[in-house]
């Protein structure tokens, strides 16, 4: 099981800075999704159905994302997000 474990780390590790911020961004409109769909004229079933596949795929996204990025790469977007808000304010 380690060994799965270590090549799912190796790959995530080889990814790029650029794929792991797409992906995190993936995870947005997946939430959007999850939600808007309790708006449709559908049955209860087929929107809990619904809500389990998108709200699943937007936490994969989610912690993909996070799991490429690792800690210096959310560290980088964070400072980004920071940095642009500083010079908004001035």
């Amino acid at each position: 099981m380690s060994s799965f474990k270590d090549r799912v780390k190796s790959f995530l590790g080889g990814l790029s800075f650029r794929t792991g911020v797409i992906i995190l961004a993936l995870c947005v409109p997946c939430y959007i999704l999850s939600f808007a769909q309790m708006a449709l004229p559908i049955s209860a079933t087929a929107k809990g159905v619904l809500w389990f596949i998108l709200f699943g795929l937007a936490k994969t996204t989610q912690y993909a994302g996070l799991a490429i990025l690792g800690v210096e790469g959310w560290r980088r977007v964070k400072s980004k997000f920071l940095r642009n808000k500083d010079t908004k304010n001035n």
